[in-house]
């Protein structure tokens, strides 16, 4: 399909041909929703943590004897009934991650793009190089395209492009191998260079 090639003053200098098989896909929400499942779980840090029983620090003496005082047995402070003893069954250090088959994370890709083209969402630019570091001249710029959040993707982060973006709210940058699905649908638009295309296709075809 043809898609127009602009410049980032949102003026037409071209065409582009998008492959039907990667921006073509029918839309499956139960992709999307397993792929940003795993995104999410592999980047919780998993260190909440509670001292357990043999953690905690106390005395190892017998709090008092076993027989004639009226009261339940007890051997140590340390007992989770205690306040300041060991917490029972408390969260522990571990990975939150699960594996997910390749075709699906690539699948959930072809079908997050395929939405954003379907939503009218995709520009395509022709490039992303800014000659200086400028986040007023960026912001005018962005004004043009008319959109609340912008994802701009590209074959090499430039770092004039970076640097001008940095304090620019709900506006993020990332090269074609770290484009994923939760970046691009939590981003209103999403921005590709024709090189990026490129990578795109040659990543997932």
């Amino acid at each position: 399909m043809q898609v127009a090639v602009k410049n980032l003053d949102n003026k037409d200098i071209g065409n582009v041909t998008l492959s039907d098989t990667i921006f073509g896909e029918e839309y499956r929400a139960d992709i999307l929703h397993r792929v940003v499942q795993w995104q999410l779980a592999k980047r919780r840090s998993g260190c909440h943590k509670t001292k357990q029983r043999a953690e905690v620090s106390f005395s190892t003496r017998k709090i008092y004897k076993q027989k004639g005082t009226g009261r339940a047995r007890h051997g140590s402070r340390k007992a989770p009934i205690f306040v300041g003893g060991g917490t029972a069954f408390g969260p522990l250090v571990r990975s939150h991650e699960f594996s997910l088959n390749k075709k699906i994370r690539l699948l959930g890709l072809k079908v997050a793009l395929s939405l954003k083209l379907k939503e009218n969402s995709i520009i395509i630019l022709d490039s992303l190089k800014l000659k200086s570091a400028k986040t007023t001249d960026m912001r005018k710029k962005l004004k043009n395209f008319e959109a609340k959040s912008f994802l701009m993707v590209d074959t090499e982060v430039d770092a004039n492009l970076r640097m001008s973006i940095a304090n620019i709210h709900n506006v993020d940058v990332l090269p074609v191998m770290g484009m994923n699905v939760y970046d691009i649908l939590r981003h209103t638009n999403l921005m590709l260079t024709t090189d990026a295309i490129k990578a795109i296709e040659a990543r997932l075809v």
